[in-house]
């Protein structure tokens, strides 16, 4: 586990599931429209909207590339604590 690895608030990971269909509840519309640009950026600019915002950054590669990622986020926006592992397999 990697104690420097950002945290991920219940409400960030509760509008990361919705954008996946996965429950949680809508973003508003400028929250939404970066989380989808997150999704869908390449590796040069996913990299630069990781490092301006953290939290959206890891719950959406959490989603994408987490074998357990979508039940991660759905304990985190449950409001359990939870401790997300840097995987060297994940582009985090």
């Amino acid at each position: 586990m990697s104690t420097s690895s950002p945290t991920i608030p219940a409400d960030v990971a509760a509008q990361v599931l919705s954008h996946f269909g996965r429950g949680g509840y809508p973003a508003g519309d400028w929250t939404e429209s970066l989380i989808t640009l997150i999704d869908r950026a390449d590796m040069v600019h996913r990299a630069k909207l990781l490092a301006a915002f953290p939290d959206y950054g890891r719950a959406v590669l959490l989603a994408k590339y987490d074998e357990e990622g979508i039940a991660t986020l759905q304990r985190i926006a449950r409001g359990e604590k939870v401790a997300v592992d840097s995987n060297p397999n994940v582009p985090f």
